[in-house]
């Protein structure tokens, strides 16, 4: 079965189901994007991590990190294997160092390990080829190439940054009861603000 590797591209805050964000996956190769719709926690989770806000106490993708660094178990690569239904199918490949093992997870978990564990993201040709888009990374149709990649990491960041995505977060992580996170990200909505207004 033939791979794609990708990365995270951005968030956002899914307009046609309320409550829902949109993870935009890109490939690292190639112009297509796949655009996933995931849960808020895990949305919430991966804007944190974006967005280098660290938590005081740790959350359950950390335990797991946590576990898998005490038992010497090395997660390789996260796999986005088929879509059925509109359900992403994926594995976390993890080995011990004897036997390699694949861990049936949801897309938002699979994604929050390959951050926190630094490996590589792969989708599948068959679901890029399915489900991707061709658009440029600000949203836009296809019209051209990117002329540097300056400006491609620029447009990442606002994607990942907007004021009104942050804000769907602080409204998240008060409902969550996550205050030291909620306070963090409201400090960076402000940051923001007033570097908008100078």
């Amino acid at each position: 079965m033939k791979k794609r590797q990708v990365k995270i591209l951005g968030l956002s805050y899914s307009q046609s189901q309320v409550g829902s964000y949109v993870l935009v996956l890109s490939e690292m190769k190639g112009k297509v994007k796949l655009p996933v719709i995931i849960k808020p926690q895990d949305a919430q989770r991966i804007a944190i991590d974006l967005e280098g806000i660290k938590s005081s106490k740790p959350l359950v993708h950390d335990l797991f990190l946590s576990m898998t660094t005490a038992f010497g178990i090395d997660v390789q690569e996260v796999f986005i294997y088929s879509l059925a239904e509109g359900i992403f199918y994926t594995k976390i490949i993890c080995t011990n160092g004897l036997e390699d093992i694949e861990i049936e997870s949801s897309i938002g978990d699979g994604v929050i390990l390959a951050s926190l564990h630094d490996c590589p993201i792969f989708v599948s040709s068959d679901v890029m080829n399915s489900a991707g888009v061709l658009i440029n990374d600000d949203g836009s149709n296809l019209a051209g190439d990117m002329t540097d990649d300056e400006d491609e990491e620029e447009t990442v960041e606002e994607r990942a940054t907007s004021i009104e995505n942050l804000e769907k977060m602080l409204e998240q992580a008060v409902l969550s009861e996550e205050y030291e996170i909620a306070a963090q990200v409201r400090d960076r909505i402000e940051q923001m603000k007033a570097k908008a207004n100078e």
